[in-house]
């Protein structure tokens, strides 16, 4: 079983305009083609022509047994209404995590201004994921997006279970670091590359994953994750494969954590 629990129904190709429906058509068409059991769809922190909201997400796949959407939140725009709207979602199971985006917005993920979201997501047991690491955006300001700051998050909240999207790249030993010294934080893998893996790179970040895995110890916290469209499903598929990792840890990260992280039923979509 597969699950991926980083993609997106956003249009990275800005000089025209594609429908929601196009785009979910193609992440199956691509779940399909790779293997995919089920998929985590996250909104942005923005709405445009090319980024859809968490509502137009939530409607284009809620009969979709196999995709469930993780919603993302602006920290410099959300109003009440916008968490009212979510917190009604979480109630009704619609959404199965929360996301933020530090670097493409500035702000630490400490500043006080987002514990209403954490007190959110430990009401509904659901995670918070962090962009955290190089961003695919030139104009973002990295310096927001490093994975130390997770860990005054992850020291404050307790009961908040946190994961760091990218696993910090390029700060993948701070990442390991904030990960092993607290239970509650998470790291998924998706986006270390736009589209296909060369040879090259794939062995870097292959060892880079695998020291991960040495220093943190225990494998129940990473999280198999694409970031598709962005990076390529397939390459993945072929990166997670060839992991120097046994067959135990191999199917813990490929879909028993993120099962367990996000309560999903694989039941359902078996």
């Amino acid at each position: 079983m597969l699950i991926d629990v980083h993609t997106h129904l956003n249009n990275y190709h800005e000089e025209r305009v594609v429908s929601v429906e196009d785009c979910l058509g193609k992440l199956q068409e691509a779940m399909d083609e790779n293997g995919g059991d089920c998929s985590l769809v996250l909104t942005s922190y923005k709405v445009t022509e090319h980024r859809p909201s968490t509502k137009t997400v939530i409607e284009a796949t809620r009969d979709l047994k196999n995709i469930f959407v993780v919603a993302g939140i602006s920290y410099l725009n959300y109003k009440e209404k916008d968490l009212r709207e979510i917190s009604d979602y979480l109630k009704q199971g619609l959404v199965k995590g929360l996301k933020l985006y530090p670097g493409y917005e500035p702000f630490y993920p400490h500043d006080g201004r987002l514990q209403v979201v954490y007190d959110l997501a430990i009401e509904y047991d659901v995670p918070v994921m962090i962009h955290s690491g190089d961003t695919y955006s030139q104009s973002a300001k990295v310096r927001y997006a490093h994975p130390l700051h997770i860990d005054d998050v992850a020291v404050d909240n307790p009961d908040l279970k946190l994961v760091i999207c990218h696993v910090g790249n390029p700060w993948i030993v701070d990442c390991m670091e904030v990960v092993y010294k607290n239970e509650n934080v998470y790291a998924d893998f998706s986006g270390l590359v736009l589209g296909d893996f060369t040879d090259k790179f794939e062995r870097y970040m292959k060892e880079q994953l695998e020291n991960m895995m040495q220093f943190a110890g225990d494998p129940k916290y990473l999280l198999f994750g694409t970031d598709w469209p962005i990076s390529s499903m397939r390459s993945y598929v072929k990166f997670m494969n060839e992991l120097d990792l046994d067959d135990e840890t191999k199917e813990l990260i490929r879909w028993k954590n993120a099962a367990n992280l996000f309560k999903l039923d694989i039941n359902s979509f078996k």
